[in-house]
């Protein structure tokens, strides 16, 4: 966990924190998306797929956020 909040201090130095936390977000949208697309559009009778991009790609959402904020704070 330090050498994140190590290289999300670094960034935030150089002045790089949005367009990180908006590149994590779009990956976020971009898995979500395609975990509801497995899921809902095909015929797959494994769901583990699908629910892991799901589950990954919502946590890829609030998690860029939440560690540049923890970030600022430390």
């Amino acid at each position: 966990m330090d050498e994140a909040l190590e290289i999300v201090d670094v960034a935030a130095d150089l002045g790089l924190e949005g367009i990180i936390e908006s590149l994590l977000m779009l990956v976020g949208v971009v898995l979500l998306l395609a975990g509801l697309g497995l899921w809902l559009l095909t015929d797959a009778g494994l769901l583990v797929l699908p629910a892991a991009l799901m589950a990954i790609g919502v946590v890829l959402l609030v998690v860029p956020g939440v560690l540049l904020a923890v970030a600022e704070l430390a």
